[in-house]
């Protein structure tokens, strides 16, 4: 199998390329005919190579386009936690889309692209001089490896109150910086994401939204970036990694207002959102979903662990795999956890086990890639096989019942078919 140089095979990249114009747009014109779009664009965050599979799995089973929105945390310059740099994300998407001959769209982007945003700036507590400068050279790294889309965010700061107008001063130094770097070397065009959501969601405040639009249109202008406008802006509308109340009031109001700019609204922890349909009926363009598909190969491997174990007193193995128990061990010992510790809650071994469950549960995401997590799954793999379980179809069935979902809900059904007609 050769890894070829387009990201996908599909006549939509095709025509982006041919009519240098980004896919996202182009997808965009085809999908509302300048009307509100009646689908909401499903972006998966990349947090494992399980998750990756079973995404292009998935969006070919559904026949719709998959977007992948990849935080720094996870691909970055440094390999992040998956291990993975841009190039190599892109490249594994390739091989596995060949692999099972999925010629959809496949829509690749950073996530929360900003200073301070990746885990190891605010644990060091860089400066911003140093926190902006990683980020240009990310940014670069993307566009060069191919990337469709950049969310440029930076609505962190850990010194300082952010004010919206910081905000937007730092969004336009970014985005100008990225053009300049993509013109200079002749790629692709390509498209922004920005926004004024903070990291742990909540409710936007409308004044803010419009405040923060305006002052980033007349900062893109100053800068010569007129023609270039973002085609998402990120709102808060209620969800977060501990909630899931979608407000379809909200949503409906900033979708309007964006609206007038030419943007489309882009929501972010959509993990676990009861009412999905209010996405499409709200006119909501884009939805980001990444801690869900942890805790679903997560609680797959959890299952596949408990057969072992009964696999194991029937005589049927010779040795286990200890899984979940090398699990923990490299959750702990990452010390990646300790950013989900709430209120009273100090260290590890005072936390309720329900509180202890659920930390690990969401913090394998930054250990799959440990050598050791990795043979300890491989044994239980082949454990499993001697004994007749496809143990890694398994988990990847297991994630893959969850994005269906969203395909479903998101109005993307064969979305594919419709875009070459």
């Amino acid at each position: 199998m050769e890894i070829k140089k387009r990201i996908d095979k599909s006549k939509l990249r095709k025509e982006s390329e041919e009519k240098k114009v980004p896919i996202l747009e182009l997808l965009f014109k085809k999908l509302t005919g300048n009307k509100k779009t009646n689908s909401t664009l499903f972006a998966v965050c990349p947090n494992s190579e399980t998750v990756l599979r079973a995404a292009i799995r998935a969006a070919k089973r559904a026949n719709a386009p998959i977007l992948f929105a990849a935080t720094l945390n996870q691909v970055d310059i440094d390999g992040g936690y998956t291990g993975w740099t841009p190039k190599d994300l892109i490249r594994k998407i390739k091989e596995e889309s060949y692999s099972i001959a999925y010629k959809g769209p496949i829509i690749v982007g950073i996530d929360h692209g900003g200073p301070w945003l990746k885990d190891r700036q605010t644990i060091e507590k860089w400066d911003l001089n140093r926190s902006m400068s990683w980020i240009k050279k990310s940014f670069k790294a993307a566009i060069s490896a191919g990337y469709d889309l950049i969310h440029v965010d930076p609505t962190v700061d850990i010194y300082n109150p952010i004010k919206i107008e910081t905000v937007a001063e730092r969004t336009v130094e970014l985005i100008y910086h990225s053009e300049a770097y993509r013109k200079a070397k002749g790629l692709n065009s390509i498209s922004y994401e920005v926004g004024t959501e903070e990291v742990h969601g909540g409710l936007v405040d409308i004044d803010v939204f419009k405040r923060f639009l305006s002052l980033l249109k007349g900062g893109l202008e100053r800068k010569g970036l007129k023609n270039l406008w973002p085609i998402f802006i990120v709102a808060k509308v209620g969800t977060d990694l501990h909630t899931s109340n979608f407000n379809p009031k909200i949503a409906k109001e900033v979708v309007s207002i964006a609206s007038k700019y030419g943007s489309y609204i882009k929501g972010h922890y959509t993990d676990f959102v009861n009412n999905l349909e209010g996405y499409v009926k709200s006119g909501v363009g884009g939805a980001n979903v990444g801690p869900e598909f942890t805790a679903l190969e997560f609680e797959a491997l959890s299952g596949l662990s408990q057969i072992e174990e009964a696999l194991f007193k029937e005589n049927r193995i010779s040795i286990k795999s200890n899984i979940m128990k090398i699990l923990e061990k490299a959750v702990f010992e990452s010390g990646r956890w300790k950013k989900w510790l709430i209120g009273s809650e100090k260290n590890f071994d005072s936390l309720k086990k329900d509180r202890k469950e659920w930390i690990i549960k969401t913090s394998s995401r930054y250990v799959w890639a440990n050598p050791e997590v990795k043979n300890s799954r491989n044994e239980l793999y082949i454990n499993l096989k001697m004994n007749g379980i496809d143990g890694e179809n398994i988990v990847l069935t297991n994630i893959e019942r969850g994005m269906d979902k969203y395909f479903r809900n998101f109005n993307l059904l064969d979305l594919n078919t419709k875009l070459k007609n």
